[in-house]
């Protein structure tokens, strides 16, 4: 198993995300932590709790994290994901509770106790982990990877070159890009490729309570392109498993963190100002294809853990 540290904003693409790393044989989460994004603190961290509750893995930990960026106003993405940031399904009473230390000590200290170090994957603002790099220099060695949802090199969806994760907290992204700790950043650029088409998403209901859990959340997430609905966060779980179905290239990455450009992340591909250093591995195309088959493949393998752990 691959142990992580999951920090997420929820949020229906990351929602859909943790469904598949909570229940995925391969992905043991030795953490989950919430920021402020898609909507406030309080309801992501509810939201991750929800779901730990849904699937039965209330042992996994829940720590609660920023409740705003490092420096900007705090503006979130209801008008996409809804109130709740999870609407659409009507889940079970939480019966989980949060850690008694905030999502940074909470990194800090299960990277101190790991025997080898670990991924970070995080799918919402880098509020976090920036405060966990500021904080705790110490343990970047502890720290195995970072795989970002976020990013893009070929415009944004928020401004017209910044990707929400990276506008939302461009400070905190340059701290991350900046911190000498290897980096994936699975941005726009494929995840606007891997659609999910609305008839797959309307099948999905069919298979078991996850599946219909699910399908009740995608069908609510306002997100949609010609051609289906993209589930972003998914991607750095897919890559994590199924690296293969990505082409990624090797680039030094640069965040604007003011200006009308606040938010872009600009890669040096032709070489000019960083000297042939490289600070990420950027995702630039995908399998579609083999990314819709595999989406599907682990709803099965949902249902079968939820109903195993009862």
């Amino acid at each position: 198993m691959t142990p992580i540290i999951l920090d997420m904003d929820p949020g229906i693409d990351d929602a859909v995300a943790l469904s598949i790393a909570l229940t995925h044989p391969a992905i043991d989460i030795k953490l989950l932590t919430s920021v402020a994004g898609n909507v406030s603190v309080d309801k992501t961290t509810n939201n991750l709790l929800k779901l730990t509750t849904f699937f039965n893995k209330t042992n996994v930990p829940v720590a609660s994290g920023a409740s705003a960026p490092l420096k900007k106003p705090f503006v979130d993405a209801s008008y996409i994901h809804g109130k709740s940031g999870m609407p659409g399904y009507d889940f079970p009473q939480v019966t989980a509770k949060t850690l008694p230390v905030d999502a940074t000590t909470a990194m800090a200290q299960v990277l101190s106790m790991s025997p080898e170090p670990m991924t970070i994957v995080a799918t919402g603002s880098y509020t976090n982990i920036a405060l966990l790099i500021q904080q705790h220099p110490e343990l970047l060695k502890q720290i195995k990877q970072f795989v970002l949802m976020g990013g893009s090199l070929s415009g944004g969806n928020v401004s017209s070159v910044a990707e929400f994760n990276v506008f939302t907290d461009p400070d905190a992204a340059d701290i991350v890009f900046k911190s000498g700790v290897p980096i994936v950043m699975i941005g726009l650029d494929v995840t606007l490729k891997a659609l999910l088409p609305l008839k797959t998403i309307d099948n999905v209901a069919h298979i078991g309570e996850s599946g219909s859990m699910l399908q009740k959340l995608m069908t609510a997430y306002g997100d949609s392109e010609p051609g289906g609905k993209p589930m972003h966060d998914v991607n750095t779980i897919c890559y994590l498993l199924k690296p293969e179905f990505y082409t990624t290239k090797d680039y030094w990455v640069d965040v604007i963190t003011n200006g009308p450009a606040a938010g872009a992340t600009i890669a040096d591909t032709q070489n000019r100002w960083s000297n042939g250093k490289v600070n990420a591995k950027v995702a630039v195309d995908i399998d579609v294809q083999a990314f819709e088959d595999w989406f599907l493949e682990q709803i099965p393998v949902m249902n079968q853990s939820r109903e195993g752990a009862i």
